[in-house]
């Protein structure tokens, strides 16, 4: 039998006193008509998960009582998303994907070839708005590792702060971009066979990214990745990596 799922964050999470408020406890309460006795699952995105039974129901919150907690394994490895922010459900859909696909961080790229632009206070809504968005699909996938979304950030804030000891990789449609296995096999002979335990992608708009940008990536050591001869869609280049890299790295 599978049981409704909930998000406690891992500041709030208590295993012995868990509490579900705000928008959470509003969707057990009001939304899913839950009541004293009801068996739940509930979850803190950093792999902690609990079979709880509702306590009490009150205006204010849901109070639960611990049946059993259990632990996902952590992962072998971290993966970020560098996703060029897309329109509307096309965005929805890599992060409710990516979500799936365990990846560890999600950063909006405001990239120079982006339809979508966005400034000020619409970036903090965004933001918002999309991590609520990774919050339910690990409620509806199961998936108990929930990834951060960082906020819209343009190439340059972002090629900033990148660690360099990761594998840090660029999808790309120039010549001079090389297959995921020749990219690998160069890496593990420079780490004494070891497999990457960090590793970042960066998906670009329709078109792409524009030369400058590219050439800005490279120099700080991301390395062109083809993907085929075939152009896919961003979300299709966004999903098929993160398929491909996750099970490289033993995701």
């Amino acid at each position: 039998m599978s049981f409704n799922r909930f998000y406690i964050s891992h500041d709030e999470w208590n295993p012995y006193s868990l509490v579900l408020t705000g928008d959470e406890g509003h969707h057990c309460r009001d939304v899913m008509r839950h009541n004293v006795g009801d068996t739940l699952i509930v979850f803190n995105g950093q792999g902690a998960e609990a079979t709880v039974s509702v306590k009490s129901v009150k205006k204010q919150c849901v109070q639960l009582e611990t049946m059993n907690v259990t632990k996902a394994a952590n992962l072998y490895a971290t993966l970020t998303l560098a996703q060029s922010v897309i329109k509307g459900k096309k965005m929805d859909l890599i992060l409710q994907k990516a979500t799936e696909l365990g990846v560890s961080r999600i950063v909006p790229l405001l990239t120079e070839r982006s339809v979508v632009k966005l400034s000020g206070r619409e970036i903090e809504k965004r933001q918002e708005k999309w991590s609520r968005t990774v919050i339910e699909a690990c409620k509806q996938s199961g998936q108990n590792w929930l990834p951060v979304v960082e906020k819209p950030q343009t190439m340059e804030q972002f090629l900033n702060q990148a660690p360099a000891e990761q594998l840090n990789l660029l999808a790309s449609l120039h010549s001079e971009a090389r297959t995921l296995p020749s990219i690998l096999s160069e890496y593990q002979e420079g780490n004494e066979g070891a497999r990457p335990s960090s590793a970042m992608v960066m998906i670009g708009p329709e078109g792409d990214f524009t030369p400058s940008e590219m050439a800005a990536a490279k120099q700080q050591g991301c390395l062109p990745w083809s993907l085929g001869s075939i152009v896919m869609r961003s979300e299709t280049a966004a999903l098929y990596t993160l398929s491909v890299l996750g099970y490289e790295l033993g995701l």
